[in-house]
């Protein structure tokens, strides 16, 4: 079972804020969000190879998906939003699709990528992402961390800020990390655009003002968009207020809207 943690009890009659983190994350990430949703109860869960679900694996999204119901079945929660960032994005973006939940009451994806549409991109992703985990396995975890916040969608950060993050997730195992990299790898993830504009629950996408990669993602695809200023792809990070503020603002609207049509 994976691990999870409920952050804020909120008010019994309020779904559930379900938090997914990205690869190198765990569910402490979301604390000081969920604490500026104090409204909602919350529970973030530690994804596979992660925090304290580092000895659990996955074999794929639809595992990892099952595993997430899992908990929420274990906790008895029966109506949920679900909020993922990067690789917990797109979780969220296939467990919303794939999965028969009547309780799900809408998602909020932030840096999250739908898919690739060609099988000749995902196999070169495969390949790019088994690169990465060839080095997660047999290198010291800060080296590799060292190369992976210098890749192009981290270009916001600044030195003190990537020196911030390896530090933070050097406490990984990377024979973990390596695991679900490639179990759940963008190359092994379906194209769910369809899915996702066929999808009759709320969604948004959250990106930071300076991702221009995932909002053009957004825009191409027709998502819900809302950019957060002064921030890069790790958004809720960068500037939690906004951040918060707009997701504030979205589950009371939507939220709303959603119960009074069910």
């Amino acid at each position: 079972m994976l691990a999870s943690r409920v952050l804020q009890q909120g008010e019994s009659h309020r779904p559930w804020l379900i938090w997914l983190h990205g690869l190198l994350g765990n569910n402490n990430e979301w604390r000081v969000i969920a604490s500026r949703c104090e409204q909602w109860p919350s529970l973030a869960i530690d994804l596979p190879g992660h925090g304290d679900s580092a000895s659990q694996s996955c074999r794929d999204f639809a595992d990892v998906s099952q595993q997430i119901t899992a908990v929420l079945q274990q906790h008895g929660i029966e109506r949920y939003w679900l909020v993922g960032y990067s690789l917990g994005g797109r979780i969220a973006m296939y467990h919303a699709c794939k999965t028969q939940s009547s309780g799900l009451q809408g998602i909020v994806i932030e840096g999250g990528n739908p898919g690739l549409n060609s099988e000749d991109l995902r196999f070169q992703r495969c390949e790019h992402d088994a690169g990465w985990a060839r080095r997660f396995r047999s290198e010291p975890i800060r080296h590799v961390l060292a190369d992976w916040y210098r890749q192009p969608v981290f270009a916001d950060l600044t030195t003190v800020h990537r020196e911030a993050l390896i530090a933070a997730r050097a406490d990984n195992h990377g024979p973990a990390v390596a695991d679900m990299l490639e179990a759940t790898s963008l190359g092994r993830q379906p194209w769910l655009v369809p899915q996702l504009q066929r999808l009759a629950l709320p969604m948004l996408l959250l990106c930071g003002a300076d991702d221009q990669k995932f909002q053009a993602l957004a825009r191409d695809a027709g998502f819900p968009l809302c950019t957060v200023p002064q921030a890069g792809h790790n958004a809720h990070l960068a500037n939690p207020a906004d951040f918060a503020a707009a997701l504030h603002e979205f589950l009371e609207n939507k939220g709303t809207e959603h119960a009074l049509s069910q």
